[in-house]
């Protein structure tokens, strides 16, 4: 559970929350801190280079250290001012800390505008959010509804988020009992569009079932559409599930989907970067998705169209190095637009839960092989087969015509028209020879146009 906040150390009452203008940088930035280092590898631990192969850096390495109260309280309060995805503000927070941060931010000593990138217009948008920010408050929210507060350098905390460098989210507000790192593990996002099809919904069914009986963890949006089927796909598996929101992890959002918020809550995990009673909005949905795609091992999209958040996700993926996979759909549907243009670059066609945990797992889960099925014309040798094609498909016909089409001898046609005739295939009437009847046609794969 969250650790209580100290009654002492009173430099954080000042600043309550940081004001910031959105859209300040481009999330899915290549990490300075641990994190996996191949798709399909993350690491349990915490590394000690970065997914290129950098040394950590001092910061990150400091990180690692536990997470005193202090620096709790700073974060939660940094989740009420610094929208998700700021860069700058992950910068300073790399740079000096969260305490000294909120510290800057709310004395009037000069020593905020100091910051790299700090303008007027900016600390006063941070200094207005601070006015209103209670941390306590915050982390006593949360806590009444089951859930915790996690920082980097908690056991808990997902190292595969460092991948996004200084986008990654001051902390995560987190509903649910498993514990998020290990969740993480052997996780996958399904994602796609919210006026999905039929189509788009059986197959988001399809995958979160199939994934969850396969031991992964279905991670997704708690949208609507295809977010939602992959959720409850999952459930209906008796699988595990997280939802990434866009808004705190006590808001229902959307409200049509209280009933499955619910039980994500209480058999799987919420979570997000918002304090709670934050409300989304359209950017937070947008920069949500780049926690989805560094959460997990790889994300698969069904059914987007060109202007999608889905596609956002598995761009962000495919910068962070992650797998990313496409179902296909009708090429006369816009909602399968958007997955076909992935799959024409580097995105990988899939169709079920296996061919997705063989492209993200481990040595050994491999897809079964794909074939239709098998005839009983299929386990003939090469002569009877031919022998059996020179037969018409209406009428009887002798041996020595027969073997005349077969390109073989009359003896070799009469010995495989009696072996044909043992397995049912041809009748013999006098010394004529036909097929026989509906049995032996359905059997056969040359009959019927195929």
């Amino acid at each position: 559970m969250t650790p209580r906040a100290a009654d002492a150390d009173t430099d954080l009452a000042t600043p309550r929350a940081f004001g910031e203008e959105p859209g300040t940088g481009t999330p899915g930035g290549l990490a300075e801190g641990p994190g996996s280092t191949a798709p399909g590898g993350l690491d349990e631990g915490r590394g000690a280079t970065t997914p290129g192969g950098r040394e950590q850096s001092p910061e990150r390495e400091r990180e690692r250290r536990p997470v005193g109260d202090r620096e709790r309280l700073a974060r939660a309060a940094l989740t009420r001012v610094l929208e998700p995805g700021d860069e700058r503000g992950g910068r300073w927070l790399r740079e000096i800390g969260a305490v000294e941060l909120m510290r800057r931010i709310g004395d009037r000593d000069g020593t905020a505008e100091t910051l790299g990138g700090m303008t007027a217009r900016r600390l006063a948008g941070y200094r207005l959010r601070a006015e209103t920010a209670d941390p306590e408050r915050d982390l006593a929210a949360v806590a009444a509804v089951g859930g915790r507060f996690i920082c980097p350098g908690d056991r808990e905390w997902p190292s595969q988020l460092d991948d996004l460098g200084d986008s990654r989210p001051t902390g995560l507000w987190v509903r649910g009992r498993p514990d998020v790192r290990l969740w993480a593990l052997r996780s996958v996002a399904v994602v796609g569009a919210r006026a999905c099809t039929p189509y788009g919904a059986h197959m988001a069914a399809s995958l979160g079932a199939g994934l969850a009986e396969l031991g992964w963890v279905v991670v997704s949006g708690a949208a609507f559409g295809v977010d939602g089927a992959a959720h409850r796909g999952a459930l209906s598996a008796g699988g595990a599930t997280m939802a990434v929101l866009a808004c705190g992890v006590d808001v229902v959002y959307p409200r049509g989907h209280a009933e499955l918020i619910g039980r994500v809550a209480e058999e799987g995990l919420l979570i997000g970067e918002l304090p709670p009673s934050a409300h989304p909005t359209r950017s937070r949905f947008i920069l949500r998705n780049r926690v989805i795609a560094a959460l997990t091992r790889g994300t698969v999209v069904v059914e987007a169209e060109y202007r999608s958040g889905s596609l956002a996700t598995a761009r962000s993926a495919q910068r962070l190095g992650r797998f990313t996979m496409g179902v296909p759909g009708p090429a006369t549907s816009a909602l399968s637009a958007g997955v076909h243009e992935l799959l024409r670059g580097e995105g990988v066609l899939v169709t079920d839960a296996a061919e997705v945990a063989e492209l993200v797992g481990d040595i050994g889960d491999l897809a079964p092989a794909r074939r239709g099925p098998v005839l009983p014309r299929d386990l003939l040798g090469a002569g009877s087969a031919r022998v059996l094609d020179a037969l018409p498909f209406h009428g009887s016909v002798n041996g020595r015509d027969i073997a005349r089409t077969a390109g073989t001898s009359a003896d070799e046609a009469l010995a495989r028209l009696y072996e044909l005739h043992s397995l049912g295939f041809v009748e013999r009437e006098g010394d004529r020879w036909q097929l026989t009847g509906c049995p032996t046609r359905n059997g056969d794969a040359r009959r019927g146009g195929t």
